[in-house]
């Protein structure tokens, strides 16, 4: 059984073929899981794509109808760096919907975890960098919508700047954009986060830990949000093909951690996304994956909430 929610759907393999981006890491993500909990496949909850109406919270009319059409021009697949197909935009729109769940989950059980998502360079009108639908910015949108919250903060640490989170939540007070990513990695362009947190090459565990740490203590003080939307990229990771930090992976647990305590003991409910994560090994990255969701397990024991079965992850 799992400790916490865990959303996920065969459906997320973005189906890119042969490319730098694993997208076959969910169902292995999923499968240590489920190996390391006990946890058989019904015990993860399956999402619906997000309806066309949240999606057009975030996102043009235009820049949908072209994901569903197929008309995208030859410069945007060049800048969203990935090849076109429909099952490539379900996966997204399905991305999408298990974010919102994991949301709408995390705000029942205090933490759920989208074994996808994090596209965190969609744009309003156009995708990049592997990105077409900002699921993160998504989710927001629909619950502040509903009433469900009023304020969020988006923790990302995924090793490139979330470059699409930001410029969709520019000027807007009702979303605290915190990214921490290596400055001199993609995207060239780097819109400002209401925070952001600019890594020097090969920055290892301590100074990244002690830097996310201050930033995310102050920040949940003085701003007090309904929701943290934890943008959880294993790419900061030192072996990763795409990111040039060098965190251990016992650095990438401490990260983890420090995230889900600062967040549960400030009594706020955090969402996981799993964004980026390019080891040179694929098993590095799904275990990387799957020790973020022990470390929220840990992190709840530690912080006292209620007792919860553990796992070797």
């Amino acid at each position: 059984m799992l400790p916490f929610p865990a959303i996920y759907h065969d459906g997320y393999d973005l189906n890119f073929g042969k490319h730098v981006f694993p997208t076959k890491k969910y169902r292995l993500i999923r499968d240590m899981l489920a190996e390391a909990y006990g946890a058989s496949n019904g015990d993860f909850h399956a999402p619906e794509p997000a309806p066309r109406e949240d999606l057009m919270l975030v996102h043009s009319q235009d820049w949908i109808k072209k994901l569903e059409t197929g008309t995208l021009t030859y410069q945007e697949v060049l800048k969203l760096e990935a090849p076109y197909s429909r099952q490539m935009v379900q996966a997204y729109f399905l991305a999408a919907g298990g974010t919102l769940l994991a949301a709408r989950e995390s705000l029942r059980s205090g933490m759920a975890m989208n074994i996808g998502g994090g596209f965190h360079h969609a744009f309003t009108g156009h995708g990049e960098g592997f990105c077409a639908v900002n699921d993160i910015a998504v989710a927001v949108r629909a619950l502040q919508r509903e009433g469900k919250i009023r304020k969020a903060m988006v923790v990302d640490c995924d090793v490139h700047h979330g470059n699409g989170t930001a410029s969709i939540f520019a000027s807007d007070a009702s979303v605290f954009t915190l990214s921490i990513h290596q400055r001199d990695n993609y995207p060239a362009e780097k819109p400002p986060s209401s925070l952001d947190i600019h890594l020097a090459d090969a920055t290892g565990d301590r100074e990244y830990v002690d830097k996310l740490g201050d930033a995310m203590r102050a920040v949940l003080a003085g701003y007090r949000p309904d929701l943290v939307m934890y943008v959880a990229g294993s790419d900061p990771f030192h072996d990763d093909q795409l990111g040039g930090l060098s965190l251990t992976k016992e650095g990438m647990l401490t990260r983890d951690r420090l995230v889900f305590e600062t967040a549960f003991r400030g009594h706020v409910p955090v969402c996981v996304t799993l964004a980026g994560g390019y080891a040179h090994q694929l098993t590095d990255t799904v275990r990387l994956h799957a020790q973020t969701y022990k470390a929220a397990v840990e992190a709840a024991h530690e912080c006292g909430w209620p007792s919860l079965p553990g796992a070797s992850v």
